[in-house]
């Protein structure tokens, strides 16, 4: 499993297709407060705008919500500021900063909450300040194309989920605060991402996405991707100070009356070491975190269980993404299994 160099960390020369992009994304979660979020910001120098997204898990089962986009024309690294939202780079590979001081929009974000009716969404004030100090190195690709023969899978999907990727995890550190009352994260954990290259979010039949840290010494993250030539499978183990590849990322959902709404993950990951973790995922939330043009992304936070050889029971926490196309009926185009 490729580890990538501190380099990677900085901007990416830009290339001329349209959709180029170079996105940051972290999450972070803490079990001791029930509180967390997930972030991105992404540039697109070509289409010349630097936009931000911030969605906190706040204590109690609300999502707090911000967007923002500038004018950008040239490439950024090492700080990224977008509307009430800062990103600064301490050391590259190492550690990460993220600020946010606005008014959010609010609103239910628990299975079953369904879309939120009119009028159920009222503003918070949300000031976090939080530190990320990665516990594993970064593990991905960097664009750079290989000697050996490409699958059809992961031809059909070049061109539409970025070129460079790395992941990475690591523990948070600081506070959120909403309406005046702190909450001080302890136990805190999640992953950060980095994706360079041609994106369209309307490319992939589907996609899992998995972000899944278990202690601080056991970490999964990677993609089950659905294209016409059959489904692409990447990710990476990080289990006792080793990084594996994952070979495939087995999946059984249990789904919410709506049919489309996951709540249990039954997740059997197997490396390219012949290992396999079997996991379990009880899905504390679920954010409907976007519908265009027929796609929708289902953004999960869910409280994994994985049984080690011992037969102890090893309690993590993270993330469970769905992404669906939608035919005209509403319903995914490719079945959730």
């Amino acid at each position: 499993m490729p580890i990538l160099e501190p380099r990677h960390d900085l901007a990416h020369p830009v290339e001329g297709d349209t959709a180029w992009s170079e996105s940051y994304y972290f999450n972070a979660y803490d079990p001791g407060t029930d509180s967390g979020f997930f972030t991105r910001i992404g540039i697109r120098p070509n289409e010349g705008t630097m936009d931000a997204g911030m969605s906190v898990w706040l204590p109690g089962g609300d999502l707090a919500e911000y967007r923002a986009v500038r004018e950008q024309h040239e490439m950024v690294d090492t700080v990224l500021d977008v509307g009430a939202v800062r990103y600064e780079m301490l050391e590259a590979m190492q550690s990460w900063r993220i600020t946010v001081d606005a008014e959010l929009s609010t609103r239910p974000c628990t299975p079953g909450a369904g879309i939120t009716a009119p009028g159920t969404d009222h503003p918070v004030h949300v000031a976090l300040d939080v530190r990320f100090e990665a516990v594993t190195p970064a593990i991905g690709t960097d664009g750079r194309p290989g000697g050996g023969p490409r699958s059809a899978a992961a031809a059909a999907a070049a061109g539409t989920v970025g070129k460079g990727h790395l992941e990475q995890a690591g523990r948070w550190t600081g506070w959120l605060e909403v309406d005046g009352r702190r909450h001080a994260w302890t136990a805190a954990h999640g992953n950060r991402d980095r994706s360079w290259g041609p994106r369209r979010w309307g490319g992939p039949k589907m996609w899992r996405w998995f972000s899944i840290n278990v202690g601080e010494s056991m970490h999964f993250g990677g993609i089950r991707l659905g294209t016409d030539a059959g489904d692409l499978h990447r990710g990476w183990v990080w289990d006792g100070g080793r990084a594996t590849s994952v070979a495939e990322w087995r999946l059984r959902t249990e789904l919410a009356d709506d049919g489309v709404t996951h709540k249990v993950v039954h997740l059997q990951v197997l490396d390219k070491d012949d290992r396999a973790y079997d996991l379990r995922g009880d899905v504390l939330r679920v954010a409907d975190i976007g519908r265009a043009g027929g796609t929708m992304v289902n953004e999960g936070l869910a409280r994994w269980t994985y049984e080690d050889p011992d037969g102890v029971d090893r309690i993590g926490y993270g993330i469970c993404e769905y992404l669906h196309q939608l035919d005209d009926g509403g319903k995914p185009v490719v079945a959730v299994v």
